[in-house]
């Protein structure tokens, strides 16, 4: 291996890894990332230690991690994997609340917001059927806030509000932002400090989000990437260097 590739690992890099992750253990299942980081991770993940993931290019095409086409994927049997739960998506979030409620469509008062974003779209279906994670390339207090102005994908909360309609299937593995790693493993099921990428601190992350965190007494740090790994995503996964036009260096 070129020894330039095993050093100098990137705090994008370590997002890839982290997004990776979100897909370990999903077996045979469709994985829809939202994002160049997201599907670097997941091109990287079937590449290694998920090997039945499908990749889809968002569209009707299967494709494999080196972005050629593999299968047809129709839209009907889409909605089938969608709605049986054989699909894990990582979409993006403008907003995002203790309990993993997510906001994608205004900021403000829904009679008259400040701004309108892409609008609700799939994600209430999308949460109430399948596993969602998400990627935050930016992590500011206005992103992870007290409480969404407006649900669009559904969190713990509003999940369990709802009824047993809700709950069956609804599952939120991680959050990943260009600071850690987050879920939701606590007994109220807010969101938990899971790792701190290599470089960051805690109490920046504290700073850095609007609602107090469970932290753990020991918070690890986000694992390196193995030389193998390391060499995937910079020679067959993204050469093209995408990843670093969502992180900041």
């Amino acid at each position: 291996m070129n020894a330039s590739l095993t050093g100098g690992i990137t705090r994008a890099e370590y997002c890839v890894i982290a997004c990776a992750e979100a897909w370990r253990g999903d077996g045979e299942i469709l994985a829809s990332p939202m994002g160049a980081v997201p599907s670097a991770g997941a091109r990287l993940a079937r590449l290694t230690f998920a090997t039945g993931l499908l990749l889809t290019d968002g569209e009707a095409t299967l494709v494999g991690p080196d972005g050629e086409a593999e299968g047809w994927l129709p839209y009907r049997r889409h909605l089938a994997l969608v709605t049986g739960g054989r699909r894990h998506v990582m979409m993006g979030a403008s907003q995002i609340d203790r309990f993993g409620n997510q906001n994608i469509s205004c900021i403000g008062d829904w009679e008259q917001p400040s701004r309108q974003l892409l609008g609700v779209r799939g994600a209430p279906v999308n949460t109430l059927n399948n596993p969602v994670s998400y990627w935050i390339p930016r992590h500011s207090p206005r992103v992870f806030v007290e409480r969404v102005d407006m649900v669009c994908g559904v969190g713990y909360d509003s999940a369990r509000a709802a009824g047993p309609s809700a709950t069956r299937f609804h599952r939120i593995p991680q959050v990943v932002s260009d600071l850690g790693v987050f879920d939701f493993a606590t007994p109220d099921r807010s969101m938990r400090l899971a790792s701190v990428h290599p470089g960051v601190t805690v109490e920046a992350v504290r700073e850095a989000t609007g609602f107090p965190l469970t932290v753990p007494d020991d918070v690890p740090c986000t694992r390196d990437p193995s030389p193998t790994e390391l060499a995937l995503i910079r020679e067959v996964v993204d050469p093209a260097r995408t990843r670093d036009r969502e992180v900041r260096a």
